[in-house]
């Protein structure tokens, strides 16, 4: 699990849920919207729009919400027009950040994530000085007390997943992107509880971490993380358990 994964973990079981939710659905439904406008509004002919629907349901996203995001996706509904802008740069101890954002305002968000990168030490870089230290990968997050790696890994392997790492509570399996829905579905039908699945962007080395840079870059990504127009924060730091758990503390 990337140091990233760990410090969302930490910070679910700090209690930061709840004031997180609203935020989320949010983010759920302009990615449901944006999968539609590009592929349709049938989950079965849009494998993008499907895996967004089932990340919306496994967030507990009310059917209703999901509903009202496909109509405004496919024109029934009016609103916000969307486009995805993906910025990459570098955070304090040369840690690479990307950063995937949908908005309707391209020079607000642009200069919103440049002003963190360089309040937090860093500094936003051009497209492509960071991407090609990430592999695009499905991982779906299992929890460890609902079931064993033996049985999880047979139902996974013969759907197609690549591997299963275990870590302290958290059990994952890493698909290629095609393959999640599928590896998904495997699980769910073998009986195993899914807390999550997605594609996501996984880094191929990390970067160790500690004293300020570590709070730094922990700042870096909750600011980018908090801001609407971001979807996702992919970052390759790598932070020593113990003072991940200090930072979420404080």
């Amino acid at each position: 699990m990337s140091g990233h994964s760990k410090w969302h973990n930490i910070r679910l079981r700090k209690g930061k849920q709840d004031a997180e939710r609203g935020k989320t659905f949010t983010k759920l439904a302009r990615e449901i919207i944006v999968a539609t406008k590009d592929g349709g509004g049938n989950p079965d002919a849009n494998l993008r729009l499907r895996l967004s629907v089932q990340k919306a349901r496994d967030a507990s996203m009310p059917a209703d919400n999901i509903k009202r995001a496909i109509q405004r996706g496919t024109g029934e509904i009016e609103g916000a027009i969307y486009e995805e802008v993906n910025y990459e740069g570098y955070g304090p101890g040369g840690v690479a950040v990307m950063v995937a954002c949908l908005t309707d305002n391209r020079n607000r968000t642009v200069a919103d994530v440049r002003s963190y990168f360089v309040k937090c030490g860093g500094n936003l870089g051009e497209s492509g000085s960071v991407g090609w230290m990430f592999d695009s990968r499905g991982v779906v997050s299992i929890p460890k007390d609902g079931a064993d790696e033996d049985s999880v890994m047979m139902a996974a392997i013969d759907a197609g997943a690549e591997d299963v790492r275990t870590e302290d509570e958290t059990i994952e399996v890493i698909t290629r992107p095609e393959d999640l829905q599928n590896v998904r579905q495997s699980l769910a039908d073998a009986g195993i509880p899914i807390a999550s699945a997605e594609v996501t962007m996984l880094p191929r080395n990390t970067v160790l971490l500690g004293g300020k840079e570590a709070s730094q870059v922990l700042r870096l990504v909750e600011m980018l993380e908090d801001h609407d127009d971001v979807q996702h924060v992919y970052a390759n730091f790598d932070i020593p358990d113990d003072i991940l758990e200090t930072l979420a503390g404080n």
